[in-house]
């Protein structure tokens, strides 16, 4: 089974083409903006549709906190498993 980490790098692998990558080749504590991974604003609308559609999660309006969340991978998989811990899935 994945960890949570990896997961979202899957998915920001998948969700913003970055065909030539591999989960491996993203470090969980890099930026993910500007010097680190090079996402722009256009991927960070792209990858929070992918994580809501994936975990059922929600980004603030609030930029800053927002920015937080998209620090990094690390940054992201706190979030979702904190947001997943608070509205746990229901039941089937």
């Amino acid at each position: 089974m994945l960890s949570l980490e990896q997961e979202i790098k899957a998915l920001i692998i998948a969700s913003l083409a970055l065909e030539d990558m591999q989960p491996d080749d993203i470090d969980s504590a890099s930026p993910l903006f500007v010097e680190g991974l090079g996402l722009d604003s256009i991927d960070a609308l792209e990858l929070g549709l992918a994580l809501q559609k994936r975990y059922g999660v929600s980004m603030s309006a609030d930029a800053e906190e927002t920015r937080r969340h998209f620090s990094s991978v690390k940054a992201l998989a706190a979030f979702v498993a904190a947001e997943r811990k608070d509205n746990p899935a229901p039941l089937d």
